[in-house]
Formats: C-alpha cells, structure tokens, sequence
C-alpha cells in the first residue's frame, strides 16, 4: 500500500475510528464514578434490594442489545419521559447524537466495569479497613486511603474493559443513535454499512483491522497499568 499512511482509510472511515474513541471515552470517564460506587456497595454493604441492584447492573449482559437500545429510545428519545425532561429543562437531546451512542455504549459496558471493580473490593482484607476505622478515620477517608490505593488495579482493568466493550457495541448503539455518518457512525456501525455496499469488503476489512489494533493496545495498557499499580501499592 503505497502513499501517505492516512491514505489507508477513507475520511468517513477516519470520522468513524474518532467518533468511536470519542463515545467509549465520555462513556467509560463519566460511568466510572457511579461504578466505583455500585461496586462498593454491592460488595461491602447489606440493604434490602440489593440482589435487584446486582440484576438491575448485569441486565445489559444477559437482553439482546437491541432490546436495550430500544428501551433507551422509550426512554431516552425525545418524546420518551426521561428524553423530554432533559430536552425542556437542559436542551440536551441524546437520540440520534453522539451522546446518545456513549449513554448506550456507558450501559452495555457498565457490567463489565462494575464487576472487575467488586472483586477488587471483594479481595482487600475487611480487617484493614476496620482498622483505619479505630483510628477515628470517618468511612470516606479510611476508602480513599486504604481502599482506594488497593483496588486501583481492578478500576483500571475495570475501567479499559469497558472502553473496549464501548467500542464494540453495536446493537444498542444503532437501535437507539442510528447510523448517521459523521454524527453517530462508530467503527462497528461503519463495518456494517461498508458491507452492505458491493465492494466495500476492504474497507470494512481495515476497519476490522484498526479495531482488533485499538482493542489489543487497551488490553495491553491495562496490563501495564495494573502490574505498576500493584507493584507500588505492594511496595509501600
């Protein structure tokens, strides 16, 4: 393949690999908080509801994607209650926009996230936290320097898991956003479209290519990231 390295994917090809850079990381930074905090409570507290919670988080492995893409569209749409609220109080409209793929994405990846991140608290030792609590250490301080430090390596795995999972969605994504070029069309709605089209077989085969290519990076980073974390928390 010869001239500039750019050259190898169209620009809508292009438009799709940053539009889906773009969905999974506002999908995964913006879940991360209230992943943090779903899997601490599911793994440290008791509470009535707290088995409907655990499903309630896991739901989006266990539906068709296209059923939770259209359940966001019931609700997130803009005749949807949720949608209109958020239309009329905030002029936010997430159906059919780039937002919207990253509210799809930030669900299917969420279980994942949430996940990785409970077995993490689920392997720090109670008793250490039990003992910051005898020092008079309030339970948000005796999280963010014992827990926190302990369990980084699961948020980053957490946290990259669900990135990739992000940039992999599909059938949420489409069923809620569309396929709108330049707007909504990530990587795996970009592959779609090119293979229904005669002889866009290479160019949606690049796409594949780049995708396993970002994916593996992810993966790779995460590793790197959680083997330094916990070499530095064991170290201290």
């Amino acid at each position: 393949m010869g001239g500039d390295w750019t050259s190898w994917l169209g620009p809508a090809e292009w438009q799709a690999v940053r539009l889906s850079l773009r969905v999974s990381f506002w999908a995964t930074l913006v879940s991360l908080p209230p992943g943090i905090f779903i899997a601490y409570a599911l793994a440290r507290w008791s509470f009535p509801g707290k088995q409907v919670l655990n499903g309630i988080v896991h739901l989006p492995l266990i539906l068709p994607p296209v059923v939770t893409g259209y359940l966001l569209l019931l609700a997130f749409g803009r005749r949807g209650p949720v949608g209109e609220l958020l239309e009329q109080w905030f002029g936010i409209v997430l159906s059919f926009r780039w937002t919207g793929a990253a509210l799809a994405a930030a669900i299917m990846a969420f279980p994942l996230m949430v996940r990785a991140i409970r077995l993490a608290i689920e392997a720090v030792d109670p008793k250490l936290e039990a003992a910051a609590s005898t020092l008079a250490a309030s339970p948000a301080w005796v999280f963010v320097t014992v827990t926190l430090p302990l369990i980084l390596p699961g948020i980053i795995a957490g946290w990259i898991l669900a990135f990739a999972k992000a940039m992999g969605e599909f059938g949420a994504t489409i069923t809620f956003v569309s396929n709108i070029p330049g707007q909504t069309q990530t990587i795996p709605s970009a592959i779609y479209a090119l293979l229904q089209v005669p002889g866009g077989e290479d160019q949606a085969g690049r796409l594949v290519i780049v995708a396993v290519v970002i994916a593996m990076a992810a993966l790779l980073v995460s590793e790197v990231a959680s083997r330094r974390v916990a070499r530095r928390v064991a170290g201290r």
